[in-house]
């Protein structure tokens, strides 16, 4: 049956629509050692009842199982999504021990480099799923006293690569080539170029510097890596939830052991969470119904992310590839068409720099969109005025989103400094619609528990939504199909690419020098 047709889903809807976000009713939930404040979410006692009662109707129980026991979660590749089973101390029988190897012989790599102090710094090589965890954790978490310089270079343009090996000395440098597949272009076309530059810097047996974090060893192997550098995970971790595998090896070196383990145990006490608590004390599902009734009930297209934490930069595009590789689905499970709006465009950037690039947008265009802000109480500084400032700003603006202005307002600040006429007209201009949604998520500090929690609490928001809007969160074939076309277009075989449109074979032939036959 369509999601939209059911009566679950119509009840839901509607009591969606006829709720509000009552200023005076604060709603907290404790998860993980955070705090999710839902206060400026639509709420009712209809709403909460709608929402248990499609949350049943979904099967949701069964699909949380599926996932956290081993169950085939991903149908389209018919395999498990077992990301939870990194961090957990019961992970299913049937990986245990894989994890466990795979883990130890991390942890022995990491602490003999230690013991013989090697490698000041590490170049780690890999894109989407086995970069952005890595460089995200690495720039959230560090501090002035790290044991190691950690650099990424994910994409294909050279200047990537160049820019990551610059100034570097070869000699105390390893290289990390992180690929799912190990054969994705990007990441092993950067490998090559690390690998000639440590031989052109006199490096006699380059692949010494080298080690391959995959889960196709046998590839990693024919590269030229010997066995014992070779770090494996598996196909039943997708590239975006592949952090907790040895996928985090350069937060191990850069970091830290201990702030790796910190990591996974943050994530695991949000994983019990998850699991454990009720539905309506259940911060991943609530945060999973509140964008469903946001995009699919209310019509906001977009999701904006606002950390107020200067290290959280690379948290809005971990995010976006988490939730848009995710959900960004036109299918339910069965292949169906879903007839509601599904997956919101992800965007957004710390505060307060957001204040003063996009917040104008949200406050008073037509439609503006739902607001996710973070903060941390307590900062990594000593200038409190600033950490002061820093939370106003975000309150206020969180604030001002849901109460709005209206034009009497606006007109009685403004006639003791205007004529009647001229305030009358200007009132109309200051008015804020209000009524705007968004979610406080607050962070006692930013540690590596309490981010594992953070990035844990965002992977089941994913899930749960999969679920509610019947879609598959662990495939993502859309990316497979743009990879194929650039093969082929690299081909130079003029039946390669005798298909494409006029536009694709002119610019081929300009940019690349490429004549392909006409047909």
């Amino acid at each position: 049956m369509a999601l939209q047709s059911s009566d679950a889903w119509r009840t839901f809807a509607d009591a969606v629509k006829s709720a509000h976000a009552d200023p005076e009713q604060l709603r907290l939930i404790e998860a993980g050692q955070l705090t999710v404040d839902l206060s400026a979410q639509r709420d009712s006692t209809a709403l909460r009842k709608a929402a248990a009662a499609l949350i049943k109707a979904v099967n949701f129980d069964q699909a949380r199982n599926t996932l956290l026991e081993g169950g085939i979660a991903n149908q389209s590749e018919n395999r498990p999504a077992l990301h939870t089973a990194l961090r957990s101390n019961h992970a299913p029988e049937a990986v245990r021990s894989l994890i466990t190897q795979q883990l130890d012989r991390m942890k022995r790599f990491v602490d003999d480099a230690n013991t013989h102090n090697r490698y000041s710094n590490v170049v780690h090589l890999g894109i989407g799923g086995s970069d952005w965890g890595p460089r995200m954790v690495w720039h959230s978490l560090r501090g002035v006293s790290n044991r190691r310089t950690l650099r990424f270079a994910a994409n294909i343009d050279a200047h990537a690569i160049t820019a990551a090996l610059d100034g570097l000395d070869p000699r105390d440098t390893l290289v990390i080539v992180a690929s799912k597949s190990f054969t994705t272009t990007e990441t092993m076309t950067n490998a090559r170029e690390a690998i000639k530059w440590l031989m052109q810097s006199g490096i006699k047996k380059p692949l010494d510097h080298v080690v391959a974090l995959t889960a196709n060893p046998k590839a990693a192997t024919e590269f030229g890596v010997a066995p014992e550098r070779i770090f494996e995970f598996w196909d039943w971790v997708g590239g975006r939830y592949s952090i907790w595998s040895t996928i985090g090896l350069p937060i191990a070196l850069g970091l830290g052991w201990k702030a790796f383990e910190e990591l996974l145990y943050g994530a695991r006490v949000m994983d019990e969470h998850f699991q454990n608590a009720p539905i309506e004390h259940n911060a991943p599902v609530q945060l999973a119904l509140n964008m469903v009734a946001n995009t699919s009930v209310l019509g906001f297209s977009s999701e904006v992310i606002c950390p107020y934490d200067a290290r959280l930069t690379d948290f809005v595009p971990w995010l976006q590839q988490l939730q848009m590789e995710s959900l960004g689905k036109a299918v339910d499970q069965q292949g169906n068409p879903i007839d509601v709006s599904v997956s919101p465009a992800v965007w957004g950037m710390p505060g307060t720099d957001s204040q003063h690039t996009f917040f104008q947008w949200l406050h008073q265009s037509q439609r503006g969109a739902p607001v996710d802000f973070i903060v941390c109480l307590e900062p990594e500084h000593q200038l409190l005025n600033h950490h002061q400032q820093l939370l106003a700003n975000c309150l206020a603006q969180r604030a001002a989103l849901w109460r709005g202005k209206s034009a009497q307002a606006s007109l009685d600040e403004l006639k003791h400094k205007h004529d009647e006429s001229h305030a009358q007209w200007l009132s109309q201009h200051c008015v804020h619609p209000g009524g705007r949604p968004s979610t406080l998520i607050v962070l006692p500090k930013l540690d590596a528990h309490r981010l594992g929690a953070l990035l844990a609490l965002y992977e089941h928001k994913v899930f749960v939504a999969g679920v509610l809007w019947g879609l598959n969160p662990f495939d993502q074939w859309g990316v497979e199909f743009g990879k194929r076309l650039a093969h082929q277009l690299l081909q130079n075989d003029p039946e390669q690419i005798k298909d494409f449109d006029a536009s694709t074979r002119h610019w081929l032939t300009s940019v690349m020098g490429r004549a392909p036959e006409k047909t």
